[in-house]
């Protein structure tokens, strides 16, 4: 099963919303990687073990959506109910993985299958103790690869200026292409 891409142009982004104060504009960048001989993976596991949850936990993706969502700001699942939170992690189409150093949760990322044999990578991130110490290339590469093992005709996502500082960085230095950015007005709130 395999849902269709969000519409860039009436979507809600997971970086920002136009409800959320912000007295800055937000810029959103959208980027894609239409070939697998365009990817730049960072060599070396730098020290990660990265498991699929191959039986779906909603609770657990909850977890990891506040967790690793806090120092950005993630709000948008926040006020989901259970069975919604249910419904999206038991999706046949949305996979999760979990990188663990030393046997503690250091980040994730969830895939999402979609028609036209495209793969978003719908959320991405470390564990706010795991970040500068050089794992974010290595599961971004994980997560890259693993979008085209999936049969990935194209592998996108976007970031925004909520996010990390380094995020565009890394994902261009994986190789993936900015398509585009657009700016949200700044919501003082």
């Amino acid at each position: 099963m395999s849902r269709k891409p969000i519409d860039a142009g009436t979507s809600d982004p997971v970086c920002v919303s136009t409800n959320k104060p912000s007295p800055d504009p937000v810029v959103i960048h959208y980027l894609e990687m239409n070939d697998p001989a365009e990817f730049r993976p960072k060599d070396g596991s730098a020290g990660l073990d990265i498991r699929e949850c191959a039986i779906p936990l909603w609770q657990f993706n909850r977890f990891l959506y506040e967790l690793v969502g806090a120092p950005w700001a993630w709000h948008e699942k926040l006020s989901w109910s259970d069975d919604r939170w249910r419904e999206y992690v038991e999706d046949p189409a949305l996979s999760t993985y979990v990188a663990y150093v030393d046997g503690t949760p250091a980040g994730y990322f969830e895939l999402q299958e979609q028609d036209g044999r495209m793969v978003e990578l719908a959320y991405f991130g470390l564990v706010e103790g795991f970040i500068g110490k050089g794992l974010g290339g290595a599961l971004l590469s994980r997560a890259i690869a693993t979008a085209w093992d999936k049969g990935a005709g194209k592998v996108w996502c976007h970031t925004c200026t909520l996010d990390h500082p380094h995020a565009l960085d890394n994902y261009l230095a994986r190789g993936m292409s900015l398509k585009r950015s657009e700016t949200i007005p700044a919501n003082p709130g």
